[in-house]
Parts: structure tokens; C-alpha cells; sequence
């Protein structure tokens, strides 16, 4: 499977440049079409990798003041008001204020306390694990990272601050990356996980529409089905990957986290039944079976003579996808998607 991307591999493929300026979108008012977090790399050549808006006078902004940067290798915090025409522009609402986090790296330092977080970043994202780093947005930089699992790397200068900053982690790794305030000074909090796994077993026309929004959603997927006429490039060009054969031995070499869902579209009984057996003990993070109550009831049905218990079944969403009223292929996978996020979210689904 492929490893999700990081900045490391940003500043990997910018090896060449002795520095960079690195820009991050730290916070906006207003709805952007760019998360929190978005980044962009200026090199000392001139080029760019990435984008902290969907482009204009934002970037342009951007662009300028790192050029600035490299020649005096002061850290600058951006901030930049917008009216209501620059807003619309780069994806907000209305007008408003974005702030933007400037920092000179040099990406061959593994002493710089950015380069350092980012490869700690990159190695738990290969765990299939998550992180929130934490950085100054004023003084010298400093970051902290804390994994999933309580461990801590690097510091923001002080204990007391170290041991606030994991507290709030744990909030930012439920809720999403923003800044917040320790002691009067600000720091901003990003969240980094792996992206959600769409399994998609069925080639159909539900799955098509599936793989453009789950792009959209920064969801990767996989379509499955045994029909190589239908599971196919032309027809699954937003896909991630296509694997034709046996669902049941295809699933079984795709490792099972809680950041896979697992969605059987193909309705088909020799499809479903099966793959069902293999997810329904595994600890992936949603399972939605196409059909109507009936069909759900009757697969249950089977799959508990055969041993599995009514908790386990539970698991499994049929009808799939969130009532919407809709009809279409399209409204179907829009609901299905729906009730992934809210099921990824804790919300009732």
C-alpha cells in the first residue's frame, strides 16, 4: 500500500535547494477550500512545491515574502486581510484575515527542530499512526511531536509547556489543527493521520462515483471486483488502486486498521458473504452493505448460523449510507461517504 505523503518527501525532492522558505497556512476566517495545514515550499531557484491557497494574490503574498526570508533567515509570522472579492478568489466565503507561518529550512539539516519533527511524522505514518506537531509562532522555532500512543519527541522549550501542549494534543487529534495560547504565547497544533482507506468491493456505477468524491474527501481507494471489464482505468480513473479477482483473497492482503472502510456495492452474495467473514473480527473503522433491509437481515441471518454474534453483525451498516432520499448512483455514494465521516467522527450514523 502506498506510504502517505509527508513534508519529508517534500523537502526530499527539494534536496537539491541549499534552503527554502517554508510557508503554512496556520489559520482563516471564513470557509476555505485549503485545510488548515496546507503548505508551500520557495526555493532559493525560485521553485515552488505546493500552494497555502488555491492560488492569487494570497500566494502571490506568500511567494514574495520568502523570497524576503531567504536573504534574512528571520522567521515572520504573515498576516494578510482580505475584502470580499479577494476572498471569494482563494476560496473563502467573505472577506476576512489569513495567517501564514514563514520558516527558512535547509532541508539536508536533521538538526533543524522542523526537520526533525516532520521525519518523526513521516515514520508514525508508516505505522498506519497518527500525531499532532506542535510549533512556536513566536521567538526561535521549536517543535514537539506526540503520537498516538503517548510518546513525545522533541521539546517546546519548557516542561511545563510540553506537558499543556499534550493535553490540548489530544483534543487537536479528535478535532482537527488550529492554534491556541500556553502562557501568553501562541502555538500552532497540527493534527497529521493517515488518510481513510476506501475498500470498495463492485466495479458498479455506485463505485464510480465513489472514487471521485473519496479523492475530493483526501480518501484513498481501492476498487475490487473479479470482472476485468468492469474494473478498469477508464472507468475508475479517480481510483487509487484496481485489483481484479477474488474479493475474499484480494481483501486478505490489505491490512485491516481502523482507518479502512469497507463498502460491498457489488450486491452479490458470493461477493459479499465472504468478505464479510473477513472484516466482521478485524478492526477496521466502518462496514456498509448495499441492499435493502431485507437482503441485510438475510445476510445476517447466514453469517450467525455460522457463528458470529449479534454485536459483531452490529457492525455492519445496511442500508448503507446515511437517509438522504436519495435515489441516483451518485446520491447513494454521497450518502455513503456521509455516513463514513460521520461514523470516522464518533457522530450517530
Amino acid at each position: 500500500m502506498k506510504r502517505p505523503h509527508s513534508l519529508i518527501d517534500d523537502l526530499e525532492a527539494a534536496d537539491s535547494e541549499s534552503a527554502v522558505a517554508m510557508a503554512t497556512l496556520i489559520s482563516a476566517t471564513g470557509s476555505s477550500s485549503k485545510k488548515i495545514g496546507a503548505r508551500m515550499l520557495v526555493g532559493r531557484s525560485g521553485r515552488l512545491l505546493g500552494g497555502v491557497t488555491i492560488g492569487g494574490c494570497v500566494d502571490a503574498q506568500v511567494i514574495e515574502a520568502a523570497d524576503a526570508l531567504l536573504g534574512s533567515g528571520d522567521r515572520r509570522l504573515l498576516a494578510i486581510s482580505l475584502d470580499d472579492d479577494e476572498a471569494w478568489e482563494i476560496g473563502l466565503t467573505c472577506g476576512g484575515t489569513v495567517e501564514v507561518m514563514l520558516d527558512r529550512i535547509a532541508p539536508r539539516n536533521d538538526d533543524d527542530p522542523l526537520v526533525a519533527a516532520h521525519a518523526v511524522v513521516r515514520d508514525v505514518l508508516a505505522r498506519d499512526e497518527s500525531a499532532v506537531v506542535v510549533t512556536t509562532l513566536d521567538g526561535p522555532a521549536a517543535a514537539l511531536v506526540l503520537t498516538e500512543d503517548g510518546v513525545c519527541r522533541g521539546t517546546l522549550g519548557s516542561d511545563e509547556s510540553d506537558v499543556i501542549a499534550a493535553e490540548i494534543a489530544s483534543q487537536v487529534a479528535r478535532e482537527g489543527s488550529r492554534v491556541d495560547t500556553i502562557a501568553g504565547r501562541r502555538y500552532f497544533f497540527e493534527r497529521h493521520a493517515p488518510p481513510t482507506t476506501l475498500v470498495i468491493i463492485g466495479a458498479g456505477q455506485i463505485a464510480m462515483t465513489l472514487t471521485k468524491l473519496a479523492r475530493e474527501l483526501e480518501m484513498r481507494s481501492i476498487v475490487i471486483d473479479g470482472r476485468d471489464r468492469y474494473a478498469t482505468e477508464e472507468r475508475f480513473p479517480s481510483a487509487d488502486e484496481i485489483r481484479v479477482g477474488m474479493p475474499s483473497e484480494i481483501v486478505a492482503s490489505i491490512p485491516a486498521t481502523r482507518r479502512v472502510a469497507v463498502v460491498l456495492v457489488a450486491h452479490d452474495y458470493k461477493y459479499d458473504v465472504p468478505v464479510l467473514r473477513h472484516y466482521l473480527r478485524a478492526p477496521v473503522g466502518y462496514i456498509g452493505l448495499l441492499g435493502s433491509r431485507k437482503r441485510g437481515a438475510a445476510v445476517r441471518d447466514l453469517l450467525r448460523e455460522e457463528g458470529f454474534t449479534d454485536d459483531e453483525l452490529a457492525r455492519v451498516h445496511t442500508p448503507i449510507g446515511l437517509e438522504i432520499g436519495g435515489r441516483s448512483s451518485p446520491e447513494v455514494a454521497l450518502s455513503i461517504l456521509a455516513e463514513i465521516v460521520a461514523v470516522r467522527n464518533g457522530k450517530r450514523a
